[in-house]
């Protein structure tokens, strides 16, 4: 699978955890940074990374900042995006199979490297069950747009 990664400074330790157990896995990753744990911003990161999912350059992202909220938001502003946040194995697996999400979102601050990793794989490893979630997600992408 192909999988762009971004986080901030506060994100940047568990991303290159996460990068390193993605390519273990024998995953494609695009890193859009950070690359160190200076001060810096979220939407630098996150916006090109979820951009490359909305453009078919990868098949999916995974954001890190410090409460992976500020992430989650800026991915959402891109077109073709459902960024979820998700903090436990559970809601990780849902936003797969409900929501179709295409960019997880990880909190920094209040995850463990190996409970960030578990909730990863999760994500990766659920599919969409489409049905009445198809049809919720397409009410969804059409909101896209409207004013």
């Amino acid at each position: 699978m192909r999988i762009s990664l971004g986080a901030d400074h506060a994100g940047f330790v568990l991303k290159e955890a996460v990068k390193g157990h993605l390519a273990k896995a024998g995953h494609e990753v695009k890193d859009f940074g950070t690359a160190s744990d200076e001060s810096t911003d979220y939407p630098d990161y996150g916006a090109p990374a979820a951009r490359a999912v909305a453009h078919g350059d990868v098949d999916v992202a995974v954001l890190v900042c410090g409460s992976g909220q500020g992430m989650c938001m800026v991915a959402n502003k891109v077109g073709g995006v459902r960024a979820a946040l998700a903090w436990h194995p559970e809601i990780a697996g849902l936003s797969r199979r409900h929501n179709d999400a295409n960019v997880l979102c990880l909190p920094a601050r209040f995850l463990g490297i190996e409970q960030a990793l578990e909730i990863v794989d999760v994500w990766l490893e659920t599919a969409f069950e489409g049905g009445r979630h198809g049809r919720r997600v397409d009410k969804i992408m059409r909101t896209e747009g409207e004013e």
